[in-house]
């Protein structure tokens, strides 16, 4: 952590991954724009979102298993390149239909660099500098994606929204020399043998694409034989999928890789928490400027709290999970920021940002604070070295996936109309439905965590954690495999 390689290898991974996670949330304080501006309904904005979320989160599984075979950096660059291609596409698009189309290469190359950029701290940092590298990724990472509502208001009401998208291609072309020059490569080599699972990764794309499909186009089209046949094949090809990698040799989704309960059980942590962070970010956005009645860049300098504090506190976070282990953060954080989006509620029409927003976005920052980085640490450290790549892959695509049934599903079940987001009656109705119902996958994810995740184990040597590959405090041995 203290060597300029070291430095130069977080600048790279935060310039990457903290592009695509960026671009998450940037483009939630553009959408009421973008539909006035391409005369749309609440489906497409919810297609905007998701397309590169779809495309992201089926694909990234195998995006983290080139980069294992052909090179980390490698995948991780030319994904960087792809990325800015798609985000060059999205600020030209003349329609909405040409807008989601490339969303979803957007995605494509999300996938592509996302598991690349945290493989490479894995794979390259001394394991007692992991857990604390991960924290600066984390937190500078979080950042990117939090600092997007600010960045993302302040393009829509200057240049114009299509700059949300293209600030993306001077990021890249920063960040792809530095990559080149100061990133070493890193590669598994037990997977020169190893076929792609090229049918596996399209059954998971096709899956979410269709669940996705019936979810946001039911409240326009109610159960009619589209949605119902989306939604019936859908959970058929996902019931193929997960038949196809427990019998394939070698499979995009290794079962073998959830003996370990650690990994199993913070996975389901996390599909819990993004699934509420990807509704609420959604719907904060258009909140704030549908009923509150801010403008873009209002909007987006009001979620600004929760950027600063991950900036300052969340490497510490990452420093206080290594010492206190996994359970207690992962408890308490997902509780707070459950605490914060219930305290939203109070963000209705004229509502004063000191009484109403800003103490909400306070409690969810240092929940965000608290939870991000022990959580991501803990994937990482619950499995080998190298099968970084893979591990980062499926925790990227649980969190991806969340997010974007999130995003479809919950305006569906908060009774959100096709055009809700042009009445600031019926939106902020809704958003007073929606709301609890992200606490509640917080609450789910806290008692997840504090019934399944183990306190760090006593009298195991600092060696064998480092063999191991495992940073910060050993965890008790589950009972599926042995222990260190």
């Amino acid at each position: 952590m203290g060597t300029a390689p070291g430095r130069w290898v977080l600048l790279t991974t935060v310039l990457g991954s903290g592009m695509a996670l960026l671009d998450s949330t940037v483009v939630n304080v553009a959408l009421p724009h973008i539909g006035t501006d391409l005369d749309t309904d609440m489906a497409v904005l919810q297609w905007t979102v998701n397309a590169y979320m779809l495309t992201l989160a089926g694909l990234i599984l195998l995006g983290g298993a080139l980069g294992d075979r052909y090179g980390r950096r490698k995948v991780f660059v030319i994904g960087v390149v792809w990325f800015a291609a798609g985000s060059l596409l999205c600020g030209l698009a003349p329609n909405a239909g040409v807008l989601i189309a490339a969303r979803a290469l957007q995605g494509i190359g999300g996938a592509l660099l996302t598991p690349g950029s945290l493989a490479i701290i894995q794979a390259g940092f001394h394991p007692d500098d992991r857990a604390r590298a991960v924290g600066v990724w984390s937190g500078l990472g979080g950042v990117g994606a939090a600092v997007g509502p600010f960045l993302g208001g302040w393009l829509v009401d200057g240049p114009g929204w299509r700059w949300v998208f293209l600030i993306n291609v001077p990021l890249a072309a920063l960040c792809v020399p530095v990559a080149l020059r100061h990133v070493p490569e890193s590669r598994d080599p037990r997977t020169h043998t190893a076929r792609f699972d090229v049918m596996g990764a399209a059954l998971g794309a096709l899956t979410l694409a269709l669940v996705t499909y019936a979810l946001i186009e039911a409240p326009g089209q109610g159960s009619s034989r589209l949605v119902v046949g989306a939604a019936v094949a859908g959970l058929g090809l996902g019931a193929a999928f997960v038949r196809r990698e427990r019998h394939l040799a070698d499979p995009m989704l290794p079962p073998d890789i959830f003996r370990s309960r650690v990994f199993t059980t913070v996975n389901a942590v996390t599909v819990c928490v993004y699934a509420a962070f990807g509704g609420f970010f959604f719907l904060a956005a258009l909140q704030l400027q549908v009923v509150v009645g801010y403008s873009a860049l209002g909007a987006g300098a009001a979620l600004l709290p929760t950027t600063v504090l991950m900036l300052l506190l969340s490497a510490r976070s990452g420093e206080l999970g290594q010492r206190i282990g996994p359970r207690i953060p992962l408890t308490v954080g997902p509780l707070l920021c459950a605490a914060g989006m219930l305290l939203m509620l109070r963000a209705g029409e004229h509502a004063a940002y000191v009484r109403d927003v800003l103490p909400a976005l306070l409690v969810l920052g240092l929940g965000m604070v608290t939870l991000v980085a022990p959580l991501t640490a803990t994937v990482l450290g619950s499995v080998d070295v190298g099968r970084a790549g893979l591990a980062s892959g499926i925790n990227n695509a649980a969190a991806r996936a969340a997010g974007l049934i999130a995003v479809a599903a919950l305006p569906l079940a908060a009774g959100m109309g096709p055009e809700a987001y042009r009445s600031a009656a019926e939106f902020g109705a809704t958003f007073r439905r929606a709301m609890p119902m992200c606490a509640g996958a917080l609450a789910l994810a806290s008692l997840i965590a504090f019934l399944a995740v183990r306190r760090p184990a006593d009298g195991v040597v600092p060696e064998c954690r480092v063999q191991c590959g495992v940073s910060g405090p050993a965890l008790e041995p589950d009972h599926d495999e042995p222990a260190p």
